[in-house]
Order: C-alpha cells, then sequence, then structure tokens
C-alpha cells in the first residue's frame, strides 16, 4: 500500500517573519510540506522545481510582485491554485488577481485559521478535479 504523501506548499514573502510564521502553521499545524521563496523569479523557480499543490504569493515583493509571479508559475502550472496574502486587499487589488488567475485573495489579517481553511478548500477542489479527470479503470490484461 501507498503512503499518502505530504501536500506541498510553496510560500514567496520577502518578509522573513512572515515565511516562518506561515511554515509553521502550515507544516505543525496542517502536516504539509512547506517550501519557501524571498521573491517572484524565486517562486517562479520553486514551482517548476517543486510543482506545489498550492502557492501562497505575497502581493508586494521587490523585483516582481505577486500578480505578475502568479501569471509566470500559471505558466508553468497551470492548475495550480494561487492565494495572494496581502496587506493591500483592496476590490480593485482582488480584480486584478482574479484576471491573473489567482483562486483566492487573503488579506494578511486572516493569518491562522481562515488561510488554513482556505489552502484545505483549494487542496480538496484540486483532489474532486483530478478524481473527475483520471481515467476511467480497465479491467483486464494491459495490452
Amino acid at each position: 500500500m501507498l503512503g499518502v504523501m505530504a501536500k506541498n506548499i510553496l510560500i514567496a514573502d520577502d518578509n522573513q517573519l512572515v515565511r516562518n510564521l506561515l511554515r509553521i502553521m502550515l507544516e505543525h499545524d496542517a502536516g504539509w510540506a512547506v517550501t519557501e521563496a524571498i521573491d517572484g523569479p524565486g517562486a517562479i523557480a520553486k514551482a517548476r522545481e517543486r510543482r506545489p499543490d498550492v502557492v501562497i504569493l505575497d502581493f508586494a515583493m521587490p523585483g516582481m510582485d505577486g500578480l505578475n509571479a502568479a501569471r509566470e508559475i500559471l505558466q508553468i502550472c497551470p492548475s495550480v491554485p494561487i492565494v495572494l496574502f496581502t496587506l493591500y486587499d483592496s476590490p480593485e487589488n482582488t480584480l486584478a488577481a482574479k484576471a491573473a488567475g489567482v483562486s483566492r485573495v487573503l488579506p494578511k489579517t486572516a493569518a491562522g485559521l481562515p488561510l488554513l481553511r482556505a489552502v484545505e478548500e483549494l487542496l480538496a477542489q484540486g483532489s474532486q478535479a483530478a478524481a473527475r479527470e483520471a481515467p476511467a479503470k480497465v479491467d483486464g490484461p494491459l495490452g
């Protein structure tokens, strides 16, 4: 019997304290594996390397903001859900994020249980989509 692999969550935020707090919450509280990046280009490289199950991006990062990073990551992993985790929560940013392919926008004040629930929901939606897309099992010899 195959063991269940931990879900891999990619966090990109230029603030090390935020990354550390998210890592503790996601690894210890939820049991997921966490990969970190400090900026948009790093997030893109880690997404290419690790193929995460969910990506959490800060909006304001040096060099490349979270929206541009999201667009690039979705070119690599088209079905990965992305959470934009931001201090700059506004209707305009939410619209721009949706246009960039972001699944959810959460203010950084939602750290903790709201973020955990959002990631759990996105993981569940991804599992349901994968089950729907899986080919039907064929009985009999393989040809």
